[in-house]
């Protein structure tokens, strides 16, 4: 039976440190590729730098030219909308490329992109300095969802609205939303090709993308919690053992003290049969 405990105390032993090897270096290793292209390289303003001139256009440069349906929104300090619309730009040369990747034959491969195209977002005007953000969505060429926002602070001069302007209110084309969300994507026979990467890519907001797609891999939580009932269940079977030890070792003490009181009283059986024997001369003697 002991034999038996000690094997299954190795082979749990074995099967604990093989799991956490393998969370050990899935998490030392670069996350995996992102699912979707298209998205944004770079933008005029950067984002989380300070504007001081009042922008008549924000300039929104993606790997590819967004979708005609494409929704682009302009928020100020309280909230309100400040976008009035928004066009294509003339394409530009990126200062860095920007890396996206592809799947060929189950293998991600790199393709460089040197051209931004941009959306150019007007601007009605400038309400008040403070925080503002540009948000962004589009469905990409491979029918993955492209959004982000772009937050700056503005600390340049207030200017009026144009006369008769008024916030808009409308949200994104269902149509667009019911591609973002998957329900009507299609996606490219290129495969999935990942956010883009660099120095031109980190500025703008297409980080907030990147996380959501290449996060934590799911399948580390269902092995942590494995290595976890292996190490509790490795620990009770270690314990095991020795309890039992120990209810032997006690049971043998019991036991040794009973045969040790049974001994002592053996003595008295000697201590009668030597006094019969005295005793018997001396009955002869007074016959």
């Amino acid at each position: 039976m002991r034999s038996k405990l000690v094997t299954v105390r190795k082979v749990l032993s074995r099967v604990v440190a093989a799991l956490a090897a393998t969370v050990g270096v899935s998490l030392l290793l670069p996350v995996a590729p992102a699912s979707a292209h298209g998205q944004l390289a770079t933008s005029t303003p950067l984002k989380g730098t300070v504007v001081r001139e009042p922008l008549t256009q924000l300039a929104l440069y993606f790997t590819e030219k967004p979708a005609s349906n494409a929704h682009f929104a302009i928020s100020g300090p309280d909230g309100s909308r400040v976008d009035n619309g928004w066009s294509y730009g003339e394409p530009k040369r990126l200062d860095k490329p920007v890396t996206e990747y592809f799947m060929v034959n189950g293998v991600f491969e790199p393709r460089l992109y040197h051209t931004g195209f941009p959306a150019m977002v007007t601007v009605a005007h400038w309400p008040a300095k403070g925080r503002y953000t540009a948000s962004y969505l589009s469905v990409a060429s491979d029918g993955e969802a492209v959004r982000g926002e772009v937050t700056f602070d503005y600390q340049g001069p207030g200017t009026p609205a144009p006369a008769g302007w008024s916030a808009p209110t409308a949200g994104p084309d269902p149509a667009l939303l019911a591609q973002a969300e998957g329900e009507g994507s299609s996606p490219g026979a290129t495969g999935s090709p990942v956010a883009p990467t660099g120095t031109a890519a980190d500025d703008p907001a297409g980080a907030t993308q990147e996380q959501r797609d290449g996060g934590f891999p799911a399948w580390l939580i269902p092995a942590l919690i494995v290595v976890v009932v292996s190490a509790i269940v490795l620990v009770a079977a270690r314990r095991r053992p020795a309890a039992r030890g120990a209810s032997t070792a006690d049971r043998r003490s019991v036991g040794g003290a009973g045969r040790g009181g049974a001994a002592t009283r053996k003595p008295a059986n000697p201590t009668r049969k030597s006094g019969n024997r005295a005793g018997g001369p001396a009955r002869r003697g007074r016959r």
